[in-house]
C-alpha cells in the first residue's frame, strides 16, 4: 500500500509543480517542461526571498547599492515567473479546458506570488525613482506575502510515495484532533478570562506622592520602584508615609497591555500567563492590590491546568499523529540502521566455551604498513592512548582563563598557543598513521575517519596566528565530541536518537525555513516604523523571531511592537498585530516544539519486531532475578551450620512427625543423584545425549565442611535408614494436610518444562488431601506439559512452549529463593532474628509484628454466606488500607512536624520557642518508638524484611539520627556555613520520610531511579554539549566583555571616579514635564564583567550556559555580544540555544516519557496489545448512562420526556449557559450601573434552568434524575442559582455579586457535559490528575523541603534584582511560593544569583539570621539540583502521564478495538434492561442484553449459539451466581470480540486460554449430561405409554367380560378418564423433549469455540424473585410475537421457566408417573431444569418481559 506509486508516469513524478500541472506536450512551448528552466525557476524563488529580506529602509541605508541590486533582481524574478504563467495559461487554459489554469492550487499560488512580485517592483519605483511613496511607508506591508515564495523550492521534497487519500486522511484526523485540543484549550481560557474579570478587574491603583494632579501624572510622581497599591485597609499593600494609594487612568500604550478590565483584555493577559512569561509580576500587583488568596488560587491553578495539563496535550496529539505518519512515511526514511558500517560481515566464531558474533571486513583494502601496525591501531592500547590525549587537550583548554589587571589578552594564551601545536601535531600524525594502515580507500570508509581528518584540517589551519582566535576554535573544541566512543553505552544512545538523521534533519530543516520565512514576513511588516531597531533589518527581525520561539521575554517584543503601531497608524491596529503574534507563539511552541518531542520518542521507540522479543528476555530476566538472595542474607552462607537438633524417643507411626531438616535430606537425594547418574555412565544408559543434558542441568554444590565418605555398607544403611525416615516424614506430612514438599533446585526439572518427582517418592497406600501446594505444581504440569498444552488447543504457536517453560522458570526460581532463605533458616540459629537476641517465634516479636502490619481490612465478608460485602465508599475504604495503622500515626506525626518547621524564621526560632522544642521532641520520640518496633518485628540489617533493606531505610535511619542529634544538641549560635548550619539544612529533609511511608510516592521513585540510566547519559551529552560551547567561548569572548559601568567610557584609564546614573522607575511609558529631571543617583565607576555572566574561565561559562539551557539569560547574552563585539557575534549563542535547548532539552522530555512508558510497561507492547490497554482504560472510565426508560404508560411524562431529550432543547440549553457566562464579560460591582441590568438578565436566565431541572424531574422522576451525577450537579446550581437571585433582590452586596459569579462560573462547567469533545478531553484531565496525584504530592513535598532549606540558607539575604519584598525566603510560605515560580523558569537565575552575594557586597554576622550575605557554593548545588530535578525530571512526567492517558480520547473508529459508537450502543442496552439504573442486573437478564446488542458486539444466539452459551457461563461463573455489574459483562464482550493472541500480554493471555478452556470443558461436560439425561426421559416416557396402554387394554377386557355393577363401572369411567388426561399430559411432553434434544444435539456439534454451561443460580433466582412469572407461565400461551422484545425471554430460551416448572411441578406430583427412586428423580429434575432455563433454540416467550 504505501510502494503504490502516485502517477504511472514516472518522468515526472518528481516535479515540484505535481503531475497534474505538467503543461500541455501538444502545445510548443515545450522548454517550460525543461530541467534546467524549472532550476531556474527555483532558484529565482530563492533569490527572491534573499532580495525581499534585503528590502527595507534601515538595509538600503547601511549599503546604498541594495536598492538598485534589489530592484533589478525583483524585476528578472518577476519577468521569469510572469512568462511561466503566460505559458502556463496558453497550455491549459485560464477558465476552460481540461486541467485549466485557475482551477488548480499550486496555479492559484503561483499566480498569487506574481501579483505581489509585480506589486512589490510598482511600489519600489514609486519609492525609489518617482519618491510618490515615503520609504516608512506603511504600504512596505504589501511586500509581506513575498516571502511565501520559498514554497516553490521547498515542495520539491515534498514527494510522497503513498496513496493521496490515505495521505488526506491522515492530515484531516491529526487537524481534527489539534482543532479539538485548540478547543479545549480556549474552554480553559475562557474561564480563566472570566474569573480574572471577577476576581481582578482593572489593576490600576498606585502609589503616588500626596501632592500629584491625578489627570497629570509624570514619572516624578510615581514611587521608586513603582508600587501597585490597595485601597482597603485590610488587604493589599499599603504606600509608605508621604504617598496616597489613588487610581491611574492612563492609556494602555503608556500603562501597558495588561490587565483584566474586559474579556479581551483578561483573555491576552491569562493568555501570557499561561506561556509562563511575566506571569509573576502579574499576580505580583494583584497581589498588591487585592487580597493575596485571589491571586495566588488563580495563578497557580492556571498554571497548573493551562501551562502544564492541557499544554502537554498537544504534545500528546503531535505525537500521536507522528507515529503515525511515521508508520506510513517509513519508506521516505527508511529502515533504523546498525552502528557498523554495512559493508562488514558477520561470522560465528565457535570454541568450547560457546559461539561468538564477530564482524569481518572482508572487503577492506590494505594500506602500505606492516601487519604490525595493523595491529597496533585496532589493540586497546592505542585507543587508550588517543582518549587520553583527547582528555588532556580538553584539559589544557579548560585551564585557559583571564584577568582584567590591565594585560594584553594575547599574554594569557601565549603558553597554550603552543601546547595546542603539540596536540595537533600529534593527532595530525594519528589521521597520517591511520592512512598509512588502513590506506586510503579503507580510511575513507569510515565516518569518524572523515570526522577526524576534517578536525586535523581546522585545527592545522588555526594554527596559524591571526586565526588562531577565531571561528577556527571551533575544530579544536570538537575534539571533546571523540570521547563519545569511549563508552559504547553512550555510542549506542547518540547513535539511537541521531542516527535516523533524516527526520530530526528533517526537522531541523523545517524549523529554519519556518523562522526566515516568519522574519521575513514580520520585517516587511512593522519596518516601517521609526525608531524600531527589532525588525529594522533581516538579522534583527531573525533575532525577534527566535526569541518568541524561545519563549524568553517575547511579551516585551509583542509590547513593543504593538506600541510602536499605534504610534505609527492608530490604535486600532495594535489588536491585529498581538493576533499575529500570538498565532505565531502559538504554532511554535505549541507545534514545532512538540515534533521535536514526537521525534525524540520516535527514535527511542523500539521496531514491531523486536517488542516480543524484549517482552520474552525482560520476563526471563526477572525470573533470574527472582533466585537471588540479597547480599545482607547471604553473608550466612559465609558461616558454618549450626542447626538445632531434634531428639526421637519413639517411631514415626506413633505421632505426627515434625519437618525434618529439609537441607539434611537434600543433601542424601543429590548424593544418590549422582551416584545413579555415575552408574547410568558407567553401564552406557541414556547415551552421550543425556548426559549432555544431565550436566548441564547439574547445579554443584558448595558445601563449607568436607564430606567424609566412609565405607560402602555403613553408607547404604545409613542411606535407607534416612530415605525410609524421608518417605515417612512426607506421608505424614501429607495426611495433615502440610504442603511443604521438597522441592530440588536445578534437579527436578526435565529439558520440556515440567517438574519431575523422582526423587520425592510417595508412598501410594497414603490417602488423604495430596496438594504438595499444588497450586504451585499441578498447574506448571498441566500447562507446562505439552500433552496438556494440545488439550486446551491444538493450534498453538512453538512460542507457547516457551511461555510456560518461562512461567514454570519464574515459579521454580522463585521456589529455589524461598527454598534458601529457608535452608537459611534452619541451619542458622540467628538468621531472622532481629538484633540476633529476640527469637524467631518468640511471642514479644510476634506482638511487635501485630503492632507493626496492623492496617484496615477492606474485606468486609458477610458472617452468614462468607460473602464480601459491596462497600458504598470504597475508594475511602481502599485508602483507609493503604498503609498500617503505624504508618498512619507518623505521616500524621511527620505531617505536623513539618508545620512546626514551616513556623520557624530567622525572628521565630525553635531555641527560642517552647512549643516547637516540644513539636520536635514528640517527633523524635515517635520516630524512636517506631523505628524500635520495626526493628524488634523484622530486625535492622541481618533479616529478609530488616527495616535498612534499601535505601528507604537509610533515609529513615539519616532522618532519625539527625533528629536525634539536634534535639539532644539543640544549638543557640549557629554561624554561617558551619556545622550546626549544615545540620539544620539535613533536618530538613524531614518532609521526605513521606515518601516512604506512602507506597505509591515510592514507587515513583524508585521508578525514577530506574530509568536514572538513560537521564544520565543525557546529562552526559548535555556536558559534553556545554562543555564545547564553554571552551569556544572562553577562548573567543575571555576578557573582552568587561566595560566600564558608565556608557560614556571606552577606555579602562578613564573608568574612574562617579557619575550620574538614571534610576528605574516603572515599565509604563511616562513622561516627564518640561522642568523636571529623570530620577538618578551618583555611581562610582567601575571596569567589570557584565552582572551575572562571563567568559573569563571555563566554570563561569558552563553555569552562564546551564542557565542558557532553560531559556533564561541568554538574551543577556546575545545584547552584550551584539553591543559590545558585533552582531555577527550573536550567532554563537543562537546556535547554542537551538542545540541545548531545542533538542538538548527535549531529550530529557523524551527520556523521561520513554521510561515511564518502559516502568508502566507500554514501550515493549505492540500496536495490538497497546490498543488493548488503550481499551481496558476507556472501558474502565466508562459508566452506565443512568437514563431512565422512556415512560410509555404516561402521556404527559412520555411527552416532557420527548422534549428534553430533543436534540434543540439541549441546544438551547448549552446556548442559554453561554450567553450566562457571557454576562461576566464585565466585571461586576454594586456600585456600576450595568451590574443591575445583568444580574437581571442572570436571573431570568437562571429561571429557564429552574425550568430545565423540573421537567427533567417530571420527565425521569426524583428517582431517575438522581441517578445521574450530571444531573445531581445540576440541580446543585440550580439551588444555588435560586439562592443568589434571592440574595441578589434583598441584599444587593459586593459580596453577594461575587456568589452570583460563582454560581454562573460553576454553570460554565457544564458546557463539557453537553460536548463531547469537550468531555473526553476533561476525562483524560481528570484521568491525570487522578493518576498524578502521588507524582504531585511528591513534588509538593521536595518544594516544601528546599523552601525549608532557602529558609536557612537564604533566608536574611539581601534584596537584589531577584530577591524582593514578594520573592524571598524568610517564611517557608514565601519560600514554597518563590519555588513555585522558579518551577516555571521565571528569571530563577536571577534569584540564584542574588543568593550568591558575599562581602564587601553585603554584611557579615556571627549567626546565619544576623547576616544579609548569601553562600555561593550552596545558591550554586541548591538552584541547580532544585530546577533540574523539578523541572527536568517531575514536569515531565506530568506530560508522560498526559500522553498515557490520551489515548481515552484520541481513538480511530477504525483502529480501535471497540469505538465509542460500539461502547454507546452497550450503554444504551444496558439502559434499557437495568431498570432501576443501579448498576448492576440479575445473571438470568444477561440474555436480555447480548440478544439486544448490534455492531461488533452483537451475537446470533441461532448462528452463534455455543458463542452465546459460553458467554452466559463465563458471567455465572464469575459471582456464583450472584449479580453482575456493568463493567462486568462489558469486560466480557471485550475480551470475547478481539484477537486474544494478537492483543493480550503473555501472562494475561495464558490465564485468559485457562479459562476459556475450563469453561469450554465444563460446558461440553454440561451438554453431555444434558444429553444422557433427555435420553433417560425419553426412555421413560416410552416405558410410562407402553404400560398406560396396558392398563386400557385390562379395562377394555374387563368391560367386555360384561360387568354390570353400577358402582364398579362409575369408577371405571372416571378411572378411564383420568388416565385419558395423563397420557395427552404425556405426549405433550414427550413433544416438548424431542425439540429440545435436537436443539441440544445440534449445540452440541457446531463448530463454535466457546460454550454456555447453566447453572442452578438461575433457576433459584427464578422460583423466588419472579411468582408471578410462574402463574402466568401455566397458561402456557406463546410470546414469539412480542413486538418490544422479539427473541428475549426471561427465563430461557426453548420452553419458558413456567413450563417447566408445570412440568416439573406435575410430574412431582402424580405419583404414579414417576418411579420412586429418589435418586432418579432428584437428578432428572435438576438437570431439566438447567436445561430448561438455558435452552437457546425457541420462539416462545411467556410476556412477562413487557413489565420489566
Amino acid at each position: 500500500m504505501l510502494g503504490r506509486k502516485q502517477s504511472l508516469r514516472g518522468e515526472h513524478i518528481l516535479a515540484d509543480f505535481g503531475p497534474e500541472e505538467i503543461l500541455n506536450e501538444s502545445s510548443d512551448i515545450d522548454w517550460a517542461n525543461k530541467r534546467w528552466i524549472r532550476w531556474l525557476l527555483r532558484i529565482c524563488s530563492l533569490v527572491s526571498l534573499v532580495s525581499v529580506s534585503a528590502n527595507t529602509p534601515r538595509s538600503k541605508e547601511l549599503y546604498p547599492s541594495l536598492q538598485y541590486i534589489t530592484f533589478c533582481s525583483d524585476l528578472a524574478i518577476t519577468f521569469f515567473f510572469t512568462v511561466e504563467m503566460v505559458a502556463k495559461m496558453q497550455a491549459r487554459g485560464i477558465l476552460k479546458g481540461e486541467v485549466p489554469y485557475l482551477k488548480d492550487r499550486w496555479c492559484q499560488y503561483d499566480a498569487s506570488m506574481v501579483f505581489f512580485l509585480w506589486i512589490s517592483v510598482i511600489l519600489q519605483m514609486f519609492e525609489e525613482m518617482f519618491d510618490w511613496v515615503d520609504k516608512h511607508s506603511y504600504l512596505s506591508v504589501l511586500r509581506a506575502p513575498r516571502p511565501l515564495i520559498v514554497v516553490r523550492l521547498i515542495r520539491i521534497f515534498l514527494k510522497f510515495s503513498m496513496p493521496k487519500n490515505r495521505l488526506k486522511q491522515i492530515i484531516k484526523r491529526s487537524s481534527q484532533q489539534i482543532y479539538n485540543v485548540t478547543l479545549f484549550f480556549l474552554f480553559f481560557m475562557s474561564l480563566y478570562g472570566l474569573l480574572g474579570v471577577q476576581l481582578f478587574g482593572e489593576l490600576q491603583n498606585h502609589c503616588v506622592k500626596n501632592d500629584t494632579d491625578i489627570k497629570n501624572v509624570t514619572l516624578n510622581s510615581l514611587a521608586i520602584p513603582d508600587t501597585f497599591c490597595s485601597t482597603e485597609a485590610d488587604s493589599g499593600y499599603q504606600c509608605p508615609t508621604g504617598m496616597k494609594c489613588v487610581p491611574l487612568e492612563l492609556a494602555k500604550k503608556v500603562s501597558g497591555f495588561n490587565g483584566f478590565k474586559n474579556f479581551a483584555t483578561s483573555i491576552f493577559t491569562v493568555y501570557q500567563a499561561a506561556s509562563q512569561e511575566g506571569w509573576v509580576l502579574i499576580m505580583y500587583q494583584a497581589i498588591d492590590s487585592l487580597p493575596s488568596w485571589r491571586a495566588t488560587f488563580f495563578f497557580t491553578t492556571m498554571i497548573f491546568f493551562l501551562s502544564w495539563l492541557v499544554k502537554n496535550v498537544f504534545i500528546a496529539v503531535i505525537t500521536e499523529t507522528f507515529n503515525e505518519m511515521r508508520v506510513q512515511f517509513q519508506q521516505i526514511w527508511g529502515l533504523r540502521g546498525h552502528i557498523q558500517e554495512e559493508r562488514t560481515t558477520q561470522v560465528l566464531s565457535g570454541d568450547d566455551h560457546g559461539w561468538k558474533l564477530l564482524y569481518v571486513d572482508d572487503n577492506k583494502p590494505r594500506g602500505w604498513a606492516p601487519k604490525f601496525c595493523m595491529k597496533v591501531v585496532v589493540s586497546a592500547g592505542y585507543y587508550l592512548l588517543i582518549m587520553a590525549a583527547i582528555v588532556a587537550n580538553a584539559i589544557a583548554a579548560a585551564s585557559l582563563s583571564f584577568k582584567h589587571d590591565g594585560r594584553k589578552r594575547e599574554e594569557f594564551y601565549h603558553y597554550y598557543y603552543y601546547i595546542e601545536v603539540g596536540f595537533t601535531i600529534f593527532f595530525n600524525l594519528e589521521v597520517i598513521f591511520k592512512m598509512w594502515c588502513l590506506g586510503l580507500r579503507g580510511y575513507w570508509r569510515l565516518s569518524i575517519h572523515k570526522f577526524e581528518l576534517l578536525l586535523a584540517v581546522g585545527t592545522t589551519v588555526r594554527l596559524i596566528p591571526y586565526l588562531f582566535m577565531t571561528s577556527f576554535t571551533y575544530f579544536q573544541v570538537l575534539r571533546v565530541v571523540r570521547l563519545i566512543k569511549a563508552s559504547p553505552i553512550l555510542e549506542d544512545f547518540v547513535y539511537k536518537i541521531f542516527g535516523p538523521g533524516k527526520k530530526l534533519g528533517s526537522l531541523i530543516l523545517f524549523t529554519m525555513c519556518l523562522l526566515l520565512i516568519a522574519s521575513s514576513i514580520s520585517m516587511q511588516l512593522f519596518c516601517f516604523l521609526d525608531d524600531y531597531d527589532k525588525f529594522e533589518t533581516f538579522a534583527h527581525a531573525f533575532m525577534s523571531m527566535f526569541q518568541i520561539l524561545t519563549q524568553e521575554g517575547w511579551v516585551e517584543v509583542m509590547d513593543e511592537t504593538m506600541i510602536k503601531t499605534m504610534n505609527g497608524t492608530t490604535d486600532e491596529i495594535a489588536p491585529i498585530v498581538a493576533i499575529y503574534f500570538i498565532l505565531y507563539h502559538l504554532f511554535v511552541t505549541l507545534i514545532v516544539l512538540s515534533l521535536f518531542v514526537a521525534v525524540i520518542l520516535d527514535n527511542l521507540e523500539l521496531d514491531e519486531d523486536f517488542k516480543k522479543l524484549k517482552q520474552m528476555k525482560a520476563r526471563e530476566q526477572s525470573a533470574g532475578i527472582q533466585e537471588t538472595l540479597p547480599l545482607r542474607l547471604r553473608v550466612f552462607e559465609k558461616f558454618p551450620d549450626r542447626p538445632t537438633m531434634a531428639k526421637l524417643h519413639k517411631v514415626p507411626s506413633d505421632f505426627s512427625l515434625p519437618k525434618v531438616r529439609e537441607s539434611f535430606m537434600r543433601q542424601y537425594l543429590e548424593e544418590e543423584q549422582e551416584e545413579e547418574d555415575g552408574l547410568a555412565k558407567a553401564r552406557g544408559v541414556g547415551g552421550l545425549e543425556d548426559s549432555a543434558i544431565s550436566y548441564r542441568k547439574r547445579r554443584p554444590i558448595k558445601l563449607l565442611t568436607p564430606i567424609s565418605h566412609p565405607r560402602n555398607a555403613d553408607y547404604e544403611k545409613k542411606k535407607t535408614g534416612v530415605s525410609n525416615i524421608i518417605c515417612d516424614a512426607n506421608n505424614q506430612r501429607l495426611l495433615l494436610g502440610d504442603s511443604g514438599q521438597i522441592p530440588l533446585p536445578g534437579k527436578g526439572t526435565h529439558s520440556h518444562g515440567t517438574i519431575s518427582s523422582k526423587h520425592v517418592r510417595l508412598d501410594p497406600n497414603v490417602r488423604g488431601s495430596v496438594k504438595l501446594k499444588q497450586q504451585n505444581y499441578d498447574h506448571l504440569k498441566e500447562n507446562g506439559d505439552i500433552g496438556a498444552m494440545n488439550r486446551t488447543s491444538s493450534s498453538r504457536k512453538p512460542q507457547d512452549l516457551d511461555i510456560k517453560m518461562l512461567q514454570a522458570k519464574r515459579q521454580q526460581a522463585e521456589m529455589r529463593r524461598n527454598q534458601r532463605e529457608e535452608d537459611l533458616r534452619e541451619n542458622h540459629p540467628y538468621f531472622d532474628t532481629p538484633l540476633f537476641a529476640i527469637g524467631r517465634e518468640s511471642r514479644f516479636r510476634k506482638l511487635c509484628q501485630l503492632i507493626v502490619y496492623s492496617r484496615y481490612d477492606t474485606s468486609h465478608k458477610d458472617p452468614i454466606t462468607g460473602k464480601e460485602r459491596k462497600l458504598k465508599y470504597k475508594r475511602l475504604h481502599n485508602l483507609l488500607a493503604l498503609v498500617t495503622y503505624l504508618d498512619w500515626l507518623m505521616i500524621l506525626v511527620t505531617t505536623l512536624s513539618c508545620i512546626s518547621l514551616m513556623l520557624e524564621a530567622a525572628e521565630y526560632r525553635i531555641t527560642e520557642q517552647p512549643m516547637l522544642q516540644i513539636a520536635e521532641y514528640a517527633f523524635v520520640v515517635f520516630m524512636s518508638l517506631e523505628l524500635s518496633l520495626k526493628i524488634l518485628a523484622d530486625g535492622l540489617l541481618f533479616t529478609p524484611k530488616a527495616l535498612i533493606r534499601d535505601m528507604a531505610g537509610v533515609l529513615d535511619l539519616f532522618i532519625y539520627m539527625v533528629s536525634l542529634v539536634f534535639s539532644c544538641w539543640m544549638p543557640k549560635h549557629v554561624p554561617p556555613q558551619s556545622g550546626a548550619q549544615l545540620l539544620l539544612i539535613l533536618r530538613c529533609l524531614r518532609p521526605l520520610r513521606i515518601f516512604n511511608l506512602v507506597p505509591h510516592m515510592r514507587k515513583v521513585v524508585s521508578e525514577l531511579c530506574k530509568g536514572f540510566k538513560e537521564i544520565l547519559l543525557v546529562s552526559v551529552l548535555l556536558i559534553v554539549l556545554l562543555f564545547v560551547f564553554a571552551s569556544y567561548g572562553v577562548q573567543m569572548y575571555g576578557g573582552r566583555l568587561a566595560r566600564c559601568n558608565d556608557p560614556t567610557i571606552t577606555e579602562r584609564k578613564d573608568c574612574v571616579g562617579v557619575f550620574i546614573r538614571k534610576i528605574f522607575v516603572t515599565k509604563m511609558k511616562l513622561e516627564l514635564n518640561e522642568n523636571e529631571k529623570y530620577p538618578a543617583m551618583l555611581v562610582p565607576r567601575v571596569w567589570a564583567n557584565p552582572r551575572r555572566f562571563n567568559f573569563d574561565n571555563i566554570g563561569h561559562a558552563m553555569l552562564a550556559l546551564f542557565e542558557v539551557l532553560s531559556f533564561k539569560g541568554w538574551l543577556d547574552i546575545r545584547d552584550v555580544l551584539k553591543i559590545r563585539l558585533g552582531i555577527a557575534s550573536t550567532v554563537y549563542i543562537h546556535i547554542f540555544v537551538f542545540l541545548g535547548c531545542m533538542i538538548g532539552l527535549t531529550l530529557f522530555v523524551g527520556v523521561v516519557i520513554a521510561n515511564y512508558s518502559e516502568n508502566k510497561g507500554t514501550a515493549l507492547l505492540t500496536v495490538d496489545q497497546r490498543r488493548w490497554c488503550d481499551l481496558k482504560k476507556r472501558l474502565k472510565i466508562a459508566q452506565p448512562l443512568h437514563l431512565p426508560p422512556r415512560p410509555d404508560g404516561r402521556a404527559f411524562r412520555a411527552f416532557i420526556y420527548d422534549v428534553t431529550q430533543n436534540i434543540y432543547f439541549k441546544r438551547f440549553v448549552a446556548v442559554s449557559v453561554i450567553i450566562n457566562s457571557s454576562l461576566l464579560c464585565v466585571a461586576w460591582n454594586k456600585k456600576d450601573e450595568p451590574t443591575k441590568s445583568l444580574a437581571i438578565v442572570s436571573s431570568l436566565l437562571n429561571f429557564v434552568f429552574v425550568v430545565e431541572v423540573v421537567m427533567k424531574l417530571i420527565a425521569f422522576t426524583p428517582r431517575g434524575y438522581w441517578q445521574s451525577r450530571r444531573n445531581r450537579y445540576d440541580l446543585f446550581v440550580t439551588v444555588l442559582g435560586v439562592v443568589w437571585i434571592i440574595l441578589n433582590y434583598t441584599v444587593q452586596t459586593d459580596e453577594s455579586h461575587m456568589f452570583g459569579f460563582l454560581v454562573i462560573i460553576l454553570r460554565f462547567f457544564t458546557i463539557t457535559g453537553k460536548h463531547a469533545t469537550l468531555k473526553m478531553l476533561m476525562l483524560t484531565v481528570g484521568v491525570s490528575v487522578y493518576k498524578s496525584f502521588f507524582i504531585i504530592m511528591g513534588m509538593f513535598l521536595l518544594i516544601l523541603s528546599y523552601a525549608l532549606a532557602g529558609c536557612i540558607l537564604f533566608g536574611t539575604v539581601k534584596y537584589g534584582e531577584g530577591i524582593g519584598r514578594q520573592a524571598n525566603f524568610q517564611t517557608a510560605t514565601n519560600g514554597i511560593t518563590l519555588l513555585f515560580r522558579i518551577v516555571t523558569g521565571e528569571d530563577w537565575n536571577k534569584i540564584m544569583h542574588d543568593c550568591m552575594v558575599a562581602p564587601p557586597f553585603c554584611t557579615p554576622g556571627s549567626n546565619f539570621w544576623e547576616t544579609d550575605c548569601g553562600n555561593f557554593t550552596g545558591s550554586l548545588i541548591f538552584f541547580c539540583t532544585f530546577y533540574v530535578i523539578i523541572t527536568y525530571i517531575v514536569l515531565n512526567l506530568l506530560v508522560a502521564i498526559i500522553m498515557e492517558n490520551f489515548s481515552l480520547f484520541y481513538s480511530n473508529e477504525e483502529d480501535a478495538l471497540l469505538s465509542y459508537a460500539d461502547i454507546r450502543n452497550f450503554q444504551n442496552t444496558w439502559n434499557v434492561v437495568d431498570v432501576n439504573q443501579r448498576g448492576v442486573i440479575p445473571v438470568r437478564k444477561i440474555k436480555f442484553i447480548l440478544r439486544l446488542l448490534k455492531g461488533r458486539l452483537e451475537v446470533d444466539p441461532e448462528k452463534d449459539r455455543l458463542l452465546f452459551k459460553h458467554m452466559c457461563y463465563e458471567l455465572e461463573r464469575l459471582h456464583n451466581g450472584d449479580d453482575v455489574t456493568f463493567h462486568d459483562v462489558l469486560n466480557m464482550l471485550s475480551y470475547r470480540s478481539v484477537d486474544i493472541r494478537k492483543s493480550l500480554q503473555l501472562e494475561e493471555l495464558m490465564a485468559r486460554e485457562e479459562l476459556e478452556y475450563i469453561i469450554e470443558e465444563e460446558v461440553a461436560k454440561q451438554t453431555i449430561r444434558n444429553w444422557l439425561d433427555n435420553c433417560l426421559k425419553r426412555i421413560r416416557a416410552q416405558k410410562e405409554q407402553s404400560s398406560l396402554l396396558d392398563r386400557l387394554r385390562e379395562t377394555n377386557d374387563a368391560l367386555i367380560v360384561g360387568l354390570h355393577e353400577d358402582k364398579k363401572t362409575q369408577i371405571q369411567d372416571k378411572e378411564k378418564e383420568s388416565e385419558n388426561k395423563e397420557g395427552e399430559r404425556t405426549r405433550e411432553r414427550k413433544k416438548g423433549m424431542i425439540m429440545v434434544t435436537r436443539t441440544d444435539s445440534m449445540s452440541s456439534i457446531s463448530g463454535g469455540r466457546k460454550f454456555l454451561a447453566p447453572t442452578p443460580s438461575d433457576t433459584s433466582l427464578r422460583g423466588e424473585k419472579h411468582p408471578r412469572h410462574d402463574s402466568k407461565s401455566r397458561k402456557g400461551k406463546p410470546s414469539g410475537g412480542s413486538k418490544n422484545l422479539p427473541h428475549v425471554i426471561e427465563g430461557g430460551e426453548g420452553i419458558t421457566a413456567g413450563t417447566g416448572g408445570q412440568l416439573s411441578s406435575d410430574i412431582t406430583s402424580n405419583k404414579a408417573v414417576l418411579p420412586r427412586s429418589a435418586s432418579g428423580s432428584g437428578e432428572v429434575r435438576e438437570w431439566w431444569r438447567e436445561q430448561v432455563g438455558y435452552n437457546s433454540g425457541s420462539d416462545f416467550s411467556d410476556g412477562t418481559d413487557k413489565d420489566d
